[in-house]
């Protein structure tokens, strides 16, 4: 098919290698990736009863069995489509290509737009899944546990963290927890509390080994190290043209959720606190622009098309402004 703004496969498949740092962003990791067929999708919710209430088994000599019936709620969703362009002048092309030519660079000016585009789109998905990681609305009103004063994390000498996430852990429906989300500032203040380095060390509180692993922490929580998701994403919140401001994408909240990885389809019966659904794949191309500059250039053009969705409220636990 002929399009305006033709895909390029090796320009995609940069886009889609890219990646920053995996410690630096986890949305991708806490909102699995479920491909659709169309912009407009369902997706379905089924009743927590129907698993779990037990009828009448009993069937007489001449009887028949009791009948049951299983339902579903069937809700709709659409993708929405993100995208960037660069726009880059025929003549910083070609005295690429003549640098190169000359074994005087490497430098590839469209696949170095890419790359810098895909880490925006990236870091454009980081901040959607912490939005909707974030939301209380995204939780049922008893699974949203707030602390206040003396209960905060930071304060070393008052707070149970151990005490509170423990017994958090147990709130979920039916399905435990098996990841752990939480930001930067929010690790740093938990790795040295005494009351988790006494629970993991047995009293041993200062000097060298005065904080925890990640690893001792997920043992002590009992779940996978790789469910322990620490987000350390930057994003500059000032104003264009201002002096640059960068905030961490996640906050000082920390949530406690169910996520199955195995999840492939919006409308399957496998249960999950959430995922993104994703149409295609992420995309890239360029395009000639006769525009840019005096000699024309080319557009650069990375998107994907994604919603990302909390859909299982009852399988997860949200503790806001922790410290």
């Amino acid at each position: 098919m002929n399009r305006p703004f033709p895909v390029d496969p090796t320009l995609t498949a940069i886009a889609i290698a890219y990646r920053n740092p995996a410690e630096t962003l986890i949305g991708e990791r806490i909102l699995p990736t479920v491909q659709v067929l169309s912009e407009s999708f369902k997706y379905s919710e089924y009743p927590i009863e129907e698993g779990f209430t037990v009828p009448d088994l009993e069937v007489g000599r001449k009887s028949r069995p009791n009948i049951v019936e299983f339902s579903s709620v069937e809700k709709t969703a659409k993708t929405s489509d993100y995208g960037l362009d660069d726009a880059i002048p025929n003549s910083d092309i070609k005295e690429a290509e003549t640098a190169r030519a000359q074994r005087r660079s490497t430098v590839d000016p469209e696949k170095m737009a890419v790359e810098g585009l895909a880490n925006l789109i990236q870091l454009g998905r980081e901040i959607r899944v912490a939005a909707v990681v974030q939301d209380k609305k995204n939780y049922t009103s008893d699974r949203v546990i707030t602390l206040s004063g003396n209960d905060k994390f930071s304060d070393y000498a008052n707070s149970d963290p151990y005490g509170v996430l423990d017994d958090a852990m147990e709130k979920t429906l039916v399905y435990r927890p098996n990841t752990i989300v939480m930001g930067r500032a929010v690790w740093s203040k938990l790795k040295r509390h005494p009351r988790l380095i006494k629970a993991v060390k047995g009293g041993i509180t200062d000097g060298a080994d005065g904080f925890i692993t990640r690893a001792q922490f997920a043992d002590l929580m009992e779940i996978n190290p790789e469910g322990l998701q620490i987000g350390s994403g930057l994003v500059n919140t000032a104003r264009k043209g201002q002096k640059a401001k960068l905030e961490r994408v996640w906050g000082n909240n920390i949530a406690l959720l169910y996520i199955d990885p195995t999840k492939r389809q919006a409308n399957d019966a496998v249960i999950s606190w959430g995922f993104t659904a994703q149409l295609g794949t992420r995309i890239s191309g360029s395009i000639e622009d006769k525009d840019i500059g005096l000699e024309g250039g080319k557009r650069v053009r990375v998107g994907e098309r994604c919603k990302e969705l909390a859909v299982a409220k009852d399988v997860g636990v949200l503790l806001p402004e922790v410290i």
